[in-house]
């Protein structure tokens, strides 16, 4: 299988915060979810993907390219979608239309118009004068409508209703139809991640803690609960990291090394977040 992101040893560093030797690789034709805390560095990453943040050091690929000595290809079969809408807030989607049709050699008219009718969205409507939920679909269908290979998308559902977000949701699972197309969504949503993605990466504090395929992580891990005295029941290598609660303690472990006589509970991707992130060392 190919990859249409590659990243290997991936650093940069500013006064209070660096990526840390960041690896990762999207196998074409998958989603992956990549989550983290706020200010954990999925948004630095992904700045560096399109090369709006310069690398200090590490190996950027996309669709097997060096991403800054192909930046021109690549980017022509690259979708963006950021968390807000960046073109200036007094033009309409027509005008958006004149513009990127003389930038993107594939851009396609018709179906940009298709999208803006099916997701309902005023031709002539200045985007100032469009709610959250129409800018973050407007900027959907600009992203969709050169037909790029890989959608890059940064917070794209975050502070959409659940109706919206289904929707939008919707038309990635379109998107993927063509096998060949490869997905990178950042989110803190996790619970979009678990209905679509494939892989799931997590970064905290600059650092990947993992990347993994979605259905082996969640069956992979286990939540044990009870009294630190019980505990000592548990295999000490099976133990990941450990919280207390308001009965006592629940330990993240690893399912594979825990005999099916204990009662784990199954994580989603958000439990295991929060137990690396705030959990201890047993």
């Amino acid at each position: 299988m190919t990859n249409a992101i590659e990243v290997t040893n991936l650093k940069k560093s500013f006064p209070q915060f660096q990526l840390k030797d960041v690896s990762f690789q999207l196998p074409a034709g998958t989603i992956m979810g990549f989550v983290g805390e706020n200010g954990a560095g999925k948004t630095t990453t992904i700045k560096c993907l399109l090369n709006l943040l310069k690398k200090e050091h590490g190996e950027i690929k996309i669709f097997g390219l060096d991403h800054s000595e192909h930046e021109t290809t690549i980017k022509e079969h690259i979708g963006v979608v950021f968390d807000e809408l960046y073109i200036p807030d007094t033009l309409h989607a027509t005008h958006i239309n004149n513009i990127l049709e003389k930038i993107f050699d594939r851009w396609d008219e018709a179906y940009y118009a298709d999208l803006l009718k099916r997701f309902k969205i005023p031709f002539k409507k200045p985007i100032k004068q469009l709610s959250r939920g129409m800018r973050m679909k407007l900027s959907i269908a600009i992203a969709l409508s050169h037909h790029p290979k890989l959608l890059i998308l940064d917070e794209p559902t975050s502070g959409l209703d659940p109706i919206v977000r289904d929707e939008i949701l919707d038309l990635f699972m379109e998107f993927m139809q063509d096998e060949d197309n490869s997905i990178l969504f950042s989110t803190h949503i996790t619970s979009d991640l678990e209905k679509i993605a494939d892989y799931i990466t997590f970064i905290h504090d600059g650092e990947i803690v993992f990347s993994k395929n979605k259905d082996e992580l969640l069956y992979d891990y286990g939540i044990w609960k009870g009294t630190i005295e019980q505990s000592m029941e548990l295999p000490e290598h099976a133990k990941i990291r450990m919280r207390k609660n308001a009965f006592g303690i629940e330990i993240l472990v690893n399912r594979k090394e825990v005999n099916s006589a204990f009662t784990l509970d199954k994580p989603n991707i958000e439990d295991i977040m929060l137990f690396f992130v705030k959990g201890v060392h047993p």
